[in-house]
């Protein structure tokens, strides 16, 4: 069947297109040429609407364990959450700790087609995997976590040539199905087990002598050699504390021209002028993203209310324990990989470090140029739940709302910043970029986030609204390949999304080595390890899409 959307108004910046009008024709679930024919089996009349590829949310935590216990520890976000089931849609429940159904309906009636979890410990990956596979409609993906781990942690120690690394970081992308690899605190989970309590990034690891520094030079090279597309995704060292600023311009520093991606940079952007001892540093950062252009980063936004944080970074996790509300955490060890920690919190406004968050956040969206580095997240749940989106769509775009809440907010807080001065407002198509194409490009998706010919017809038609959080918190259509999936903001049809991974090579002769370490620390064997992928197509519901590896890379 050949479907043609009419007269749309197109933002497609992967084709350099800002408010073209031209037609759209979808066939099997890819966007075609307009046929010579003219035959059309189905037409629908766009003509006037906002027409984008569907957004993509490149970091969100979807899946894995500490996800799990988040939703375990939280029966009251489940309890003031609760989705009826109707012809359509099963019941389901959550908003802070969604469930793995609300987390797919909600994505999807915003207009977004695909969404990667951030942080799949390789020992966990199937657990991580299970529950997005059972998250409807929206593609997905992985990055998986090393840089705590106590194999590579040995290895650098041992002083191991970067190939011998490089194909470590190959083989567990590959048997823990991953799309790109994260670093948690580099270093800082394992030091943590071993009672330390901070870690810098240029400060040693008591047991293996190797600095967070160590760690992210040889992993970003790993990335880069290999040929993996995203970069090396890093939650830095010093989340959270005052004064982080200048550990993160060390790191933008370290990265020596190698690229890195830098997430929820607005946790790691904090000075300690003013008599709180607590103040932005978003200016100091933007100016340094702003010419190291190797650096990527993703905001981070925190929006007021309650939420949970739920993070590897068991260090940070425990040291933030004492503000969990309602009074209740988890904190904990995992095998010989890692460890995570579960903190439920809640923003407040009146609260003069909440407050300044909020403002440091925005500065930074604002203050970096190119909106092809920058992507938009709440780092959900974190900063904020992910249904917030459209709020901080809107946060972005008009300069006047921006201000009218800024007012709100804690009165020496709104002393400590100049976002008030700030009267940059990002256009349809820079949101385009930064949920779509330039998402699409940094996690190193091919056939998204774009509306070209042989691109997957993932696609989001808004009608053009004043009220930017209106307009894209409710699309007219979403279509996931080529499906049209959600109606007036409602979902009417169910599909699966494909699980996106790579698959970069490596030399078998590391699996002698893995294999004794195997048998000798881990509670599970190499051979159960490894997930195949057969286990994510499963019973035919889910699909894998391997996507190309750079040119710079093994082939």
């Amino acid at each position: 069947m050949l479907l043609k959307l009419t007269g749309g108004r197109i933002f497609d910046p992967a084709h350099d297109q800002n408010d073209v009008v031209r037609d759209i024709y979808i066939r099997d679930g890819r966007i075609v040429e307009k046929p010579i024919d003219g035959r059309i089996d189905e037409e629908i009349d766009v003509s006037g609407k906002v027409i984008m590829a569907g957004a993509i949310d490149m970091h969100t935590h979807i899946g894995g364990g500490k996800v799990n216990i988040a939703r375990t520890m939280l029966p009251e976000d489940h309890a003031e959450a609760v989705y009826e089931r109707t012809e359509m849609l099963r019941s389901c429940t959550g908003h802070a700790a969604p469930s793995t159904l609300t987390t797919g309906y909600r994505y999807a009636e915003m207009g977004y087609t695909a969404g990667f979890e951030p942080a799949v410990l390789p020992i966990n990956a199937r657990q991580a995997h299970m529950e997005m596979h059972d998250t409807p409609i929206i593609d997905k993906g992985g990055y998986v976590m090393l840089g705590s781990d106590d194999f590579l942690l040995r290895m650098m120690a041992a002083n191991s040539d970067q190939e011998a690394i490089n194909n470590y970081v190959a083989w567990t992308i590959n048997h823990a199905q991953a799309v790109g690899l994260k670093v948690v605190n580099p270093g800082g989970i394992s030091a943590f087990k071993f009672n330390q309590r901070k870690l810098d990034l240029d400060e040693k690891n008591d047991f293996y002598g190797v600095t967070p520094r160590d760690i992210l030079h040889r992993l970003s090279r790993a990335v880069q050699e290999i040929g993996v597309p995203h970069p090396l995704h890093v939650h830095g060292c010093n989340l959270g504390v005052p004064g982080n600023m200048q550990t993160t311009l060390d790191t933008i520093q370290g990265a020596e021209g190698v690229p890195m991606h830098l997430t929820h940079i607005q946790f790691h952007s904090y000075g300690t002028e003013g008599d709180f001892k607590f103040s932005s540093g978003a200016a100091e950062i933007a100016e340094a993203i702003n010419k190291h252009k190797n650096i990527t980063v993703d905001v981070g936004q925190i929006l007021f209310g309650q939420t949970v944080t739920a993070s590897g970074d068991n260090m940070r996790q425990f040291a933030g324990a004492p503000h969990a509300h309602p009074n209740k955490w988890v904190c904990m060890d995992i095998e010989c990989e890692a460890g995570c920690g579960v903190v439920p919190f809640k923003y407040k406004d009146q609260s003069y470090v909440n407050a300044l968050q909020w403002m440091i956040g925005l500065e930074t969206f604002l203050m970096v140029d190119d909106p092809w580095r920058i992507f938009l997240t709440t780092d959900h749940p974190n900063g904020a739940p992910f249904t917030s989106y459209p709020h901080l769509i809107k946060l972005l775009m008009d300069k006047t709302f921006r201000n009218d809440m800024l007012s709100t907010l804690h009165p020496e807080a709104q002393k400590a910043t100049h976002l008030a001065s700030l009267d940059r407002e990002y256009s349809l198509y820079e949101i385009a970029i930064m949920t779509r194409a330039g998402a699409a490009k940094l996690v190193g998706l091919a056939d998204r986030g774009h509306l070209g010919v042989g691109a997957a017809a993932d696609i989001t038609v808004y009608t053009d609204n004043s009220d930017r959080e209106k307009m894209f918190e409710k699309p007219d259509y979403v279509f996931k390949d080529g499906e049209m999936v959600v109606r007036q903001g409602q979902v009417i049809k169910i599909t699966w999304g494909t699980t996106h991974v790579v698959k970069p090579e490596y030399d078998v002769s590391i699996e002698k080595p893995l294999q004794q370490y195997f048998d000798k620390f881990h509670t599970l064997k190499m051979s159960n390890f490894k997930i195949s992928n057969d286990e994510i197509v499963d019973d035919g519901r889910g699909s894998l899409t391997i996507q190309p590896l750079h040119k710079g890379g093994r082939l």
